[in-house]
């Protein structure tokens, strides 16, 4: 069973009197393990098919499968359910708050779901070693530098052990050595089994994983699988 599948998706927003079709009839399908990136142009439909695998809106027609669970049609306290527990969301502008530490920020979604709080720190603990953070658990993200403050971001996409690892531009506010460096941490959470999406217009950033689907008008216009040849020419192989 795939861990995502969406059966002739269309987003349709209302402009007046015209209809604007951002996404016509995509149909993919994710299996657990998987490594993808979701490739386009501004106005492609990549980010509009980003937020409705990532439960944060529901498709005008067709059907979309969470882990076999039909989301497509769920209301928003269900989808609310999905998004804490199932998927963990990184964002090219961090989304920290800038008040709280590291760790604190790293534990959100555990407060969100109740769960008690030496359980909570112990889990965010973990998830700041996992990105090689511990020394920084106490810091503020001012305190941080762009990448470090990248790395809390996936901590916390990770925290609650998410069935997929969602990311939109993950290295869109990062210079070139800081953006290679976090490519590298996906990877190495790809090897240790979790299933990552990353959506990005960068062709070299999109090489790092094993597949890549390029949107057009709301159209899947070619599903890629990504060879070393495809890497060496991107100049992303992997340590």
């Amino acid at each position: 069973m795939p861990l995502i599948e969406t059966k002739n998706i269309w987003k349709t927003y209302d402009m007046g009197s015209i209809q604007v079709h951002a996404l016509r009839g995509v149909t993919i399908s994710i299996e657990k393990g998987d490594y993808v990136a979701i490739m386009g142009p501004s106005g492609s439909g990549k980010s509009t098919l980003m937020n409705l695998i990532g439960c944060l809106d529901t498709p005008s027609q067709g059907e979309y499968f969470f882990a076999g669970k039909k989301v497509s049609r769920m209301e928003d306290d269900e989808l609310a359910v999905i998004r804490n527990k199932e998927i963990g969301f990184v964002f090219q502008t961090f989304n920290l708050m800038p008040r709280s530490t590291a760790l604190h920020n790293v534990e959100l979604p555990l407060i969100y779901n109740g769960t008690p709080r030496i359980e909570r720190e112990a889990k965010a603990k973990k998830a700041l070693e996992v990105v090689d953070l511990t020394d920084r658990m106490t810091h503020r993200p001012n305190e941080l530098s762009g990448g470090q403050r990248q790395r809390v971001a996936i901590a916390r996409a990770l925290v609650n052990e998410p069935s997929l690892i969602l990311a939109d531009e993950p290295t869109g506010n990062l210079d070139s050595k800081t953006g290679l460096e976090i490519m590298q941490l996906f990877s190495d959470l790809h090897g240790n089994g979790n299933t990552i999406i990353i959506v990005t217009h960068e062709a070299d950033i999109a090489s790092y994983a094993d597949r890549i689907l390029h949107i057009r008008d709301g159209r899947i216009e070619k599903d890629q699988r990504v060879t070393q040849e495809d890497r060496i020419a991107n100049g992303t192989t992997l340590q």
